[in-house]
């Protein structure tokens, strides 16, 4: 499956300056960041090295070129970048099986967002192959538009993924509402000039001028996102 780019001008809601949802997907919609940590620890156990607990929020939310670099370095383990993301990808293919477990209030605010009509992408830093996977449990009739991190030339935490978004579903950034669980991800979408709703899922998130930090996925409707977005 390839990002899919619908025509510009797609209908909003009438009357809400609200133009579009984009949405992050590990840790956001889908329970998996925890995954990415066992399946770390479990290929870093198989070439001899015990991962630090601690790391885990240096890892979490970023690309797949960071957190790989990182624990390399911090381990010391004879491997590669490549050779490592392999290993990782394969892993967490076979750990997510066809059933992901949902963030709680994911499925509500995806099928609201449908049932609006309010143009919505997936925007993750996971690669293609991953989101794929991830898209038979979230169902790709929710999203207009999906952006992977070997899709882009700058992943998160630059704001490349969220202006590829932006313009492809032909809308003003500063009009869009982000939901992202990381630090690395509200730094992305606040760089494109969006407005954040951070869910922190590891690390905590503070709140900021044009973020505003819930603490579940069960706090945010239509009605609240609308709410973010300035008076014209």
């Amino acid at each position: 499956m390839t990002s899919t780019v619908p025509a510009l001008g797609t209908r909003t809601a009438e009357g809400s300056a609200l133009q579009a949802v984009l949405l992050d997907m590990d840790g956001t919609l889908v329970d998996t960041e925890g995954f990415w940590w066992d399946v770390e620890a479990e290929v870093f156990a198989g070439l001899g090295h015990t991962l630090d607990d601690s790391w885990r929020h240096v890892v979490v939310g970023g690309p797949m070129s960071r957190s790989a670099g990182f624990l390399i370095e911090a381990t010391g383990a004879d491997i590669t970048l490549a050779e490592l993301s392999v290993l990782l990808n394969e892993g967490f293919e076979r750990r997510i099986g066809h059933d992901l477990p949902l963030m709680p209030g994911a499925a509500r605010l995806l099928a609201e967002l449908v049932a609006h009509e309010i143009p919505t992408a997936l925007v993750s830093a996971s690669h293609r192959r991953i989101i794929d996977r991830v898209l038979t449990s979230l169902g790709p009739q929710h999203f207009a538009l999906t952006v992977a991190g070997d899709e882009v030339s700058r992943t998160k935490p630059h704001p490349d993924p969220y202006l590829f978004a932006t313009a492809g579903l032909g809308v003003d950034p500063t009009r869009c509402a982000v939901v992202e669980d990381t630090a690395t991800g509200v730094a992305a979408a606040e760089a494109a000039g969006c407005h954040v709703v951070a869910v922190p899922s590891v690390a905590p998130i503070a709140p900021a001028r044009r973020r505003t930090v819930v603490s579940s996925l069960e706090q945010v409707d239509l009605t609240f996102l609308r709410g973010l977005m300035p008076l014209e």
